[in-house]
């Protein structure tokens, strides 16, 4: 019978776990706001990982939508910023990762959050109408 995780799933796990703290430290939440990994996709040969990460409490976040494009630009500064660090954040991962070799780095902003916000706003838009209407 196939393990429930696979090797791959629970590499991703202890690189999100141990990022997120190293993510912390390096980058404040007065210059982005609350950093979060969301996922972290190992390839099934332990090559590489993709980890996503999304950016929550921001100011930019807050302000509305006049800021959407400051808010854009937030995210691929910090994509940008996480992916010059990549090597730093693996040899980091080196000295805690117990395997022979540690995957290589790259960053994604994580969208799926926002885009069910997206259409949370909508659906209750949409409700909140009806109402006014059949009232």
């Amino acid at each position: 019978m196939p393990k429930e995780f696979g090797r791959n799933q629970r590499v991703g796990q202890f690189i999100k776990e141990e990022l997120s703290v190293l993510i912390q430290q390096e980058f404040p939440m007065n210059q982005y706001g609350m950093i979060t990994l969301t996922n972290v996709n190992v390839s099934p040969d332990l090559g590489s990982a993709t980890i996503f990460v999304t950016i929550l409490n921001s100011e930019s976040s807050e302000s509305g939508k006049s800021s959407l494009t400051s808010t854009i630009q937030a995210r691929e500064k910090l994509v940008e910023e996480l992916n010059k660090q990549k090597g730093h954040f693996r040899q980091e991962l080196s000295r805690i990762l117990t395997s022979r070799g540690v995957p290589t780095l790259l960053f994604k902003y994580d969208e799926s959050i926002e885009r069910a916000q997206r259409l949370t706003d909508i659906i209750n838009s949409v409700s909140h109408n009806d109402d006014e209407t059949s009232g």
